[in-house]
C-alpha cells in the first residue's frame, strides 16, 4: 500500500529536543517487501492487553499506543522521537528562535539531564550555568527516570515563574542548587563586533530561520565599518546546529556560488542530495537572497573558524565545507560528531516524526559521524589548559550513536580511551603540585564570556590572522 507524506523539514538538528522547520520535500511511505513478524506483533497485543486488564490502575488506550511509537522511535539513535502536538509547537518555537524557559540546550546522560549550551543572554547563562553541568532535580522531583521530554516539559513555564535545578558540576565535584526565572528567549543568532581594527568577530549561536539575513546584515555594517579587512573569525563554539539551509547558507557567505557544501546519503532517493552554495539550496521564508548583496570581499578574506566538542551538526556542516575547500582555518577542539540528518514528516494536524534518514558528508565525500571535525591547529580555550575536556562526552560516547560506515571506530576508541587516561594522568599530576589556595581558586574561575578580551582562543585566533605565534593545546586528547 502507498500513500503520499508531504515532508515538513529536513533538518540538520542541534542536540535539543526543538529542532526545526526547512526543506518542503515530497516523500512517499511503504510498507516493506518483508512480512511482518507476527510474534512480536502478538506480544505487543499481549501487552497491551495485560496492562488494560491487570496493571494497578486505568491506562487511557491512547497513552499507552502512544508511549509505545515513542518508545520505538527513541531506540533508533539518540536523534529520533515522536512529535506529539506539544513537542511539535516547541519545535517551531525553536525554529523562529523564540520560546519561553531557561534558555539551555539538553541531552541525556547516565539518567540525567546534561548541560550542551546555555544560549547567551538567557537567564540561564546570566545563572552561570555551564556547559557540561548535570540536572539531577527539578523543584522537588529527581531527573532520574524522566524522559528527556518531561524534564524539558517541566522546565518550560510562564515567564516571571520560578525553578530550582540542583546541579551536579563534574569538574568541581559538587552538588548546588540554582533558582532561575523562567523567561520569553529571544535568541539572537548572530552577532558581530571588530576585536581589533581589521580584525572582524562574527558569533553564530544556532542555524534558525533568520541566520542567514542576519548574517549578511551584520557583515555588510562590518564592511561598512571598515572596507579593509584584515581576516575575520567565525565563531561557532557550543552551536548545537538548527537548519540545514542555515549552514548551507551561512558557508556560501564566504565561498563562491555553485560550490558543493555537504551531499546526503539514506536509505531512500529523497535522502540522496546535494547542497550547493546557491540560493536556490538554501532558501528558507525570504524571497529574496539575502547573501546577493554581499560585500564581495567576505569571499577572500583571510578566515578562521572557531569548534569546540560542543559545536555539532550544522555548525560541523560550515567547518567542513571551510576546511575542505581550504578557504578557512579551524582552530579549537574536535567537534561533537553528529554527522546525520533528521527529517521531520507529519503524522497528523498536530503529530509528527522525527526521523534520521541520512548520513551527510563533507565536500571531499568525508562522514564526520562519530569522529566530528578535527581542527587544524588544537588551541585551549584556556590559556592554562582545559583539565574539564577529558569529562565532555560526545557522540561516539552516546550508547545508540550511528556507526560511521567508512571507519571503524574500534581503533578510535581504543586510542580516544588511552589518551584520555593519559591526559587524567597528566592532569592529576599538575594537580598533585598545587597548594590548596590554589585549587581553590581553579574551583571559583568561571569560564571567559566568548568574545570577550579574556577569551583566550578568540585571542590566539587573532594571533593567526596577523601571521604571530599562536599556543597550541597540551591536551592529549587532541
Amino acid at each position: 500500500m502507498r500513500r503520499s507524506i508531504k515532508s515538513i523539514a529536513l533538518v540538520c538538528s542541534g542536540l535539543i529536543a526543538g529542532v526545526a522547520l526547512t526543506l518542503q520535500l515530497s516523500a512517499t511511505a511503504q510498507q516493506g517487501s518483508s512480512s511482518l513478524p507476527l510474534d512480536e506483533l502478538r506480544n505487543l497485543s499481549n501487552v497491551f492487553g495485560q496492562i488494560k486488564r491487570d496493571y494497578v490502575e486505568s491506562v487511557d488506550d491512547k497513552r499507552l499506543l502512544t508511549d509505545a511509537i515513542k518508545g520505538m522511535v527513541s531506540g533508533l539513535d539518540p536523534h529520533s522521537s515522536y512529535l506529539d502536538k506539544k513537542d511539535f509547537a516547541e519545535m517551531q518555537e525553536h525554529t523562529q528562535g523564540k520560546f519561553a524557559g531557561l534558555g539551555i540546550e539538553i541531552t541525556s546522560e547516565d539518567g540525567v539531564v546534561k548541560i550542551l549550551n546555555p544560549i547567551e543572554d538567557t537567564p540561564a547563562a546570566k545563572a552561570g550555568l555551564l556547559s557540561g553541568d548535570l540536572i539531577t532535580r527539578l523543584d522537588d522531583k529527581p531527573v532520574r527516570g524522566m524522559t528527556l521530554d518531561q524534564a524539558v516539559r517541566r522546565m518550560r513555564g510562564e515567564p516571571g515563574t520560578k525553578i530550582t535545578l540542583t546541579i551536579f558540576r563534574k569538574s568541581e565535584d559538587r552538588t548546588f542548587p540554582i533558582t532561575i526565572t523562567r523567561a520569553e528567549i529571544k535568541v539572537q543568532s548572530v552577532k558581530a563586533k571588530f576585536v581589533e581594527p581589521g580584525i572582524a568577530y562574527v558569533r553564530i549561536t544556532s542555524f534558525q530561520e533568520r541566520t542567514i539575513p542576519d548574517l549578511a546584515k551584520k557583515l555588510n555594517e562590518l564592511a561598512g565599518e571598515n572596507p579593509q579587512l584584515k581576516g575575520l573569525v567565525l565563531d561557532l563554539r557550543n552551536n548545537g546546529g538548527g537548519l540545514l539551509q542555515g549552514a548551507v547558507g551561512v558557508s556560501a557567505a564566504f565561498l563562491p556560488t555553485d560550490t558543493l557544501i555537504v551531499s546526503t546519503k539514506g536509505q531512500t532517493e529523497e535522502a540522496k542530495q546535494v547542497f550547493k552554495s546557491t540560493f536556490d539550496n538554501y532558501r528558507l521564508s525570504e524571497n529574496n537572497d539575502a547573501l546577493a548583496q554581499l560585500s564581495p570581499a567576505f569571499k577572500k578574506v583571510p578566515l578562521v573558524v572557531l569548534v569546540n566538542a560542543f559545536s555539532a551538526s550544522a555548525s560541523e556542516i560550515v567547518a567542513g565545507a571551510l576546511q575542505d575547500h581550504k578557504r578557512a582555518t579551524i582552530i579549537g577542539k574536535t567537534t561533537f560528531g553528529k554527522g546525520s540528518v533528521q527529517t521531520v514528516r507529519p503524522l497528523s494536524a498536530d503529530s509528527a516524526l522525527k526521523l534520521t534518514t541520512a548520513y551527510y558528508y563533507t565536500p571531499t565525500g568525508k562522514s564526520i559521524q562519530a569522529f566530528g571535525i578535527k581542527p587544524d591547529i588544537a588551541v585551549d580555550q584556556n590559556a592554562e589548559g582545559d583539565p574539564d575536556d577529558v569529562l565532555i562526552t560526545r557522540e561516539i560516547d552516546s550508547e545508540k550513536h550511528l556507526k560511521n560506515k567508512q571507519s571503524s571506530e574500534e581503533k578510535l576508541i581504543k586510542d580516544r580511551e588511552q589518551r584520555r587516561l593519559e591526559e587524567l594522568q597528566r592532569i592529576e599530576e599538575l594537580n598533585a603540585k598545587k597548594t590548596p589556595e590554589q585549587k581553590e581558586k581553579d574551583r571559583k574561575k568561571r569560564p571567559a564570556e566568548f568574545g570577550s578580551a579574556e577569551d583566550f582562543m578568540l585571542t590566539q585566533a587573532a594571533a593567526y590572522l596577523k601571521g604571530q605565534p599562536i599556543k597550541k593545546s597540551k591536551s592529549r586528547l587532541e
